[in-house]
């Protein structure tokens, strides 16, 4: 048998026994696979060292041949992220059970050493879900800690070496909430508002009678082993095309109309069928005095697809006065609560 052969038989026994034992623990199991095909690739590489640009060959010879038989999941960028993640994590014995392999995945992209160890800690120490520990790293908590205490210190608590001696090594300044959306005065107002619009939207759309059938809340999207959840899916018979609704707590930004776009194409190439009209984004961003809508029609319209489109859909009028509705019904609550 030629080496090239033993090699992708290796490749491929790796990822059989993996598969055998996933009905026990699926998700580390995942990262051991990961761990090991990482740990196969570079061994192999490390043979091809002397042949420029070898460890790139071999990752887009292999992924060529896996993605056939194994999916999406074994393309190029994570093969790459294996052999890296190998390379960061080399003992096998020190992985954490409690970490699944898309927040290995994200870790693995922090070049700081320190700040990756504090990260993986503190994602155990609080079982962080994958969007969380995700979230903690954009909003910098890493860096803010540092602001108030050492390095060492920060380090220090997080591997649990020593107790936090004062307020400022647990308090976060500037402080991230916005998964709690706690308000002075009010508290868990902005996820009440969050959830309270997303139900009455389900509603108003519903009840529109213009076509709507609802297909899902907070739909998951699995992008190789990246997660999104798209707020509201519903489908119009009448214009035969989903239809998908996404609420921003905030102003908007061009990396949310990014992530719509994204559910759109996701719906148009992956649900839709060939005799359905494109999906629908629509973008509601709401900030404290502005509610802005953004509705993203597909480029290639016909005239009179479009005209359907605007008989069918809410106008973005009807949208914002649904929104601006379920605000002042939450202020008024919220005031109600103060008072008593």
């Amino acid at each position: 048998m030629k080496k090239e052969e033993l090699f992708l038989n290796d490749i491929r026994g790796i990822i059989d026994a993996a598969r055998a034992h996933a009905v026990r623990s699926v998700d580390f199991c995942r990262v051991q696979m990961y761990w090991q095909l990482g740990r196969r690739i570079f061994e192999e590489e490390q043979q091809g060292k002397d042949r420029a640009d070898y460890g790139s060959y071999l990752i887009k010879n292999l992924a060529k041949q896996l993605e056939p038989d194994y999916g999406s999941g074994f393309s190029v960028r994570q093969l790459s992220f294996c052999r890296q993640f190998y390379r960061l994590y080399p003992i096998e014995n020190a992985l954490r059970s409690q970490l699944n392999w898309t927040q290995y995945r994200t870790l693995i992209q922090i070049p700081d050493v320190d700040k990756r160890e504090y990260y993986e800690l503190e994602a155990v120490n609080n079982s962080w879900t994958a969007r969380e520990l995700e979230r903690q790293i954009n909003s910098q908590l890493y860096e803010r800690l540092l602001l108030s205490n050492d390095k060492e210190s920060v380090l220090a608590v997080a591997r649990k070496e020593r107790i936090p001696q004062s307020p400022q090594e647990i308090i976060k300044d500037p402080m991230y909430l916005e998964f709690l959306g706690l308000k002075p005065q009010a508290a868990y107002y902005e996820k009440d508002l969050e959830s309270a619009i997303i139900t009455h939207l389900q509603h108003f759309l519903l009840e529109l009678g213009q076509g709507f059938t609802f297909v899902a809340r907070q739909k998951r999207i699995l992008l190789e082993d990246d997660e999104f959840f798209a707020d509201l899916v519903f489908y119009n018979r009448l214009l035969k095309c989903f239809v998908v609704v996404e609420l921003k707590t905030g102003k908007l930004t061009h990396q949310d109309l990014g992530q719509l776009q994204m559910y759109v194409n996701y719906y148009d190439r992956v649900e839709k069928m060939a005799d359905e009209n494109p999906t629908v984004g629509i973008l509601l961003c709401t900030s404290k005095n502005d509610t802005a809508v953004k509705m993203a029609l597909p480029e290639d319209n016909k005239t009179i697809l479009a005209s359907e489109y605007k008989l069918y859909l809410p106008s973005q009028t009807q949208l914002i006065d649904e929104v601006n509705s379920v605000r002042e019904m939450m202020e008024q609550k919220s005031h109600s609560q103060n008072i008593d």
